[in-house]
């Protein structure tokens, strides 16, 4: 089955028309197909790591969506527009761009603020199998209260990421858009698609106890897995974040099951 599996370019248009960036992995069967969503500066290749997880998630017989959130990568947009509620709508898009290629089963996996968007849009009418999230926001204010602290000092619309100069920036209606969302409310309505929730108990830049909030907002069927050691980029541990999400893609969604 692996053999067959072959990369494809995708491309494909968000709400606001921009054309978002991807890259598909696939075999002659559309199946099951896993939408990778990146982290919050992030881009698809995840620096080479999320190509590499979607070889080895072909050897199981799963295809794989990598792509670019609007603004980010590849995809049409400005960085500066970035939002919760355009991140959500992307992976919409990606989830109906990939069911009308024809696949069966679609299940969305986001790393940091992409697994945020992953569990806010939840299980998109029924549209969405299985969602897995990595490192994950769940109290997203106090995530992002060092940029919000930084925007009432700036002045305009624009608030740099970080001191450096040509550091990237973000509109101010970023945080306003953030206050829409109850992420606990939102993980509520995954069920009775699966939730998977995995984090590091040395993540400096998401506290642990997001995760454990959203997996008890969560509703069975659900799981969570505290790595021990792990930093906000699973550093020298990215594989055990892989085996633990391989098994409970073959234990929930088995390939011809």
């Amino acid at each position: 089955m692996a053999q067959h599996f072959i990369w494809k370019k995708a491309i494909y248009p968000n709400n606001s028309g921009l054309k978002l960036s991807g890259l598909l992995y696939t075999g002659p069967v559309y199946e099951t197909v896993i939408i990778v969503c990146h982290g919050f500066t992030g881009s698809k290749e995840g620096g080479g790591r999320a190509i590499m997880m979607a070889e080895e998630l072909g050897l199981l017989g799963y295809s794989t969506l990598l792509f670019d959130f609007s603004g980010c990568g590849e995809s049409e947009g400005n960085f500066a527009d970035i939002s919760l509620t355009r991140h959500i709508e992307d992976i919409q898009c990606s989830v109906d761009f990939s069911r009308g290629l024809g696949f069966k089963q679609v299940i969305t996996v986001g790393r940091s603020f992409g697994g945020t968007a992953a569990i806010c849009l939840g299980r998109f009418d029924g549209d969405v199998a299985g969602v897995c999230a990595w490192a994950a926001p769940g109290a997203v204010q106090e995530v992002f209260s060092r940029y919000r602290e930084r925007a009432e000092k700036v002045k305009g619309e624009l608030v740099p990421l970080s001191e450096d100069e040509g550091s990237a920036k973000i509109n101010k209606s970023f945080f306003t858009d953030l206050d829409r969302y109850d992420v606990f409310s939102r993980a509520t309505l995954i069920a009775p698609a699966p939730l998977l929730i995995i984090h590091g108990d040395s993540d400096q830049t998401v506290p642990v106890k997001n995760a454990q909030a959203i997996y008890d907002a969560a509703v069975e069927p659900k799981k969570i897995k505290i790595i021990r050691g792990a930093d906000h980029q699973f550093t020298g541990q990215y594989q055990v974040v892989w085996e633990v999400f391989f098994e409970w893609l073959q234990d929930k969604f088995p390939i011809g099951g």
